[in-house]
């Protein structure tokens, strides 16, 4: 069976008319108009906020990164090498325990 026996020789159904709306002030006299409303949850807020807080988080960053790019231009970056250090062998133990190396 193809699909165009379904609705005869029509590939889509048939489109059925709108049904008519009633028109604003249209109802009878004197009765309280329904107004629509939207309610977001506050999970979307927070998702909202996160999203704006990471732009500005993006922004902060970016100013680090031209900072630090102007330091090593200059040649006056003086990095914490006791940091490094601890990050590097931190990297390491990671690395051990997962079986890499």
């Amino acid at each position: 069976m193809s699909i165009k026996k379904i609705f005869g020789n029509q590939i889509v159904p048939p489109l059925v008319p709108p049904r008519a709306t009633q028109k604003a002030g249209g109802g009878k006299p004197g009765a309280a108009q329904a107004k629509d409303k939207v309610d977001f949850s506050s999970v979307l807020q927070q998702v909202n906020k996160a999203k704006e807080s990471k732009g500005m988080a993006d922004v902060q960053r970016a100013e680090k990164v031209a900072s630090l790019k102007a330091q090593i231009a200059a040649g006056t970056y003086r990095p914490d090498l006791h940091k490094v250090a601890e990050s590097l062998l931190k990297h390491i133990r990671e690395d051990d325990n997962d079986g890499r190396l």
